[in-house]
């Protein structure tokens, strides 16, 4: 620990730069839930202008792959901090600019276009954020104290959710529906500028991570860290990345797509949904730091994954029966459930995948892992769920998310525990 950094200012730093990031993914995500389907595309049907609304969300997927490489490459070059502030800022820029985008009726095509741009941007943002947040944490953790230290972003997560979706509850209260459609969905994406300031003013007085600085005594910085992961720790890369798909399908299933069913099929209204999962979201946070604790104090962060992975596949069966009961209590139950499970199978990968890679590619190996996950477990996820409970029905829904753990699950299994602080994975 540097005498300039304290493990308190550390952590902050990690928890609120995360849960800005997070507020920003997920004020956007609930908007496409509620309102963008209307206001940005065109059509009679409420259903299909529901899909491309579910559909945007997936542009942001793709570009954290790409985010993910370009502030990794920097994040492993130059250091962690200044990589940090950049993609707070890059996804805060984004944020608050879509709350002056006009809609389709005002600008036609041009709307969901200028709409899908800024989403790729706080996509791009993201990519690098993650990764440098768990570095931030995990790099600064005494013998130990890895897991817990590294469910500091993860706690960003329901932060960033209780703040977005609670601020949404509190303008369906004080706005008529009509008054929250033309206007007042805009005002979440305003006060992300204000947040963004907030996390600046944190992570600018941060020093650097000690096991960055020594890796640079160590040797000099990798000139592509992407080409090196690539070359010599693919195999951490996969098993990274699968191990990591399903708290993503799990998390999108549980708040994107259960949003927009519980309002638009199920009937039940806007605040009564939101009031359900801001409820819900309480079982996540005790989920990640409970998780982090076992793999700290009784197994490892591999174990504890494998277990959640269990705990989401035999979950999926009863998407049915709970959320399709229409009693609102039962989807509560279902909601808690669900993400409780999901502190399980997220709060110990801030330990988990850093540790698969060394410090001098390590920036870029867990944001790629994460954001590469994203794509294929978080991306297509409420546009596919939706399309299943269209066709099939919500037991179609939950054998997804069932199918995506127990993808992780075979890759959690097929890794060997870690040994020291770097996991000893298959190689090529």
């Amino acid at each position: 620990m540097t005498s300039r950094t304290s493990h308190t200012r550390v952590l902050l730093a990690s928890f609120v730069g995360t849960g800005v990031e997070f507020y920003d993914f997920y004020i956007y995500a609930t908007a496409a839930s509620l309102v963008f389907g209307e206001l940005f595309f065109a059509g009679e049907a409420e259903s299909m202008r529901q899909l491309a609304s579910f559909a945007t969300l997936a542009v942001a997927f793709f570009a954290r792959p790409i985010g993910a490489a370009f502030f990794g490459h920097f994040g492993d070059r130059i250091g962690r901090k200044s990589t940090l502030v950049a993609s707070l800022l890059t996804m805060g820029l984004s944020t608050t600019l879509i709350a002056f985008l006009p809609t389709y009726a005002q600008a036609g095509f041009w709307a969901p276009f200028a709409l899908c741009v800024l989403r790729f941007g706080q996509g791009f943002g993201l990519g690098g954020e993650w990764g440098g947040a768990a570095l931030l944490a995990v790099e600064h953790a005494p013998p130990g104290w890895r897991a817990r230290y590294g469910c500091a972003p993860q706690m960003g997560a329901p932060a960033g959710f209780i703040a977005a979706n609670g601020l949404f509850l509190l303008l369906g209260v004080w706005l008529t529906p009509e008054q929250f459609r033309d206007w007042g969905w805009r005002i979440p994406f305003l006060v992300s500028a204000l947040l963004v300031g907030l996390g600046l003013w944190i992570r600018l007085k941060l020093a650097e991570t000690p096991e960055f600085a020594a890796s640079l005594k160590e040797a000099l910085p990798p000139a592509v860290p992407l080409a090196e992961l690539f070359r010599r720790h693919l195999g951490a890369t996969l098993v990274g990345t699968i191990g990591a798909v399903a708290c993503f399908a799990l998390y999108y299933v549980a708040t994107a797509f259960a949003l927009g069913f519980g309002t638009k099929t199920l009937g039940f209204s806007m605040q009564q949904m939101l009031q359900a999962q801001l409820g819900a979201i309480l079982f996540m946070a005790v989920g990640i730091y409970v998780s982090a604790w076992m793999a700290d104090a009784r197994w490892d962060e591999r174990r504890v994954l494998a277990g959640g992975c269990v705990g989401v596949v035999l979950a999926g069966g009863l998407m049915q029966p709970m959320m399709g009961s229409g009693s609102l209590a039962l989807v509560f139950a279902y909601l808690a459930l669900s993400l409780l499970l999901m502190g399980f199978v997220y709060g110990p990968l801030g330990a988990w995948l850093p540790g698969l890679f060394p410090a001098r590619v390590r920036y870029t190996g867990a944001s790629m892992a994460f954001n590469v996950a994203g794509v294929i477990g978080g991306g297509l996820t409420p546009l596919a769920a939706q399309a299943l409970a269209q066709g099939f029905g919500l037991w179609a829904v939950g054998l997804y998310g069932s199918a995506a753990a127990g993808l992780s699950l075979v890759a959690l299994l097929a890794s060997r525990p870690r040994a020291g602080v770097q996991a000893a994975v298959l190689e090529p």
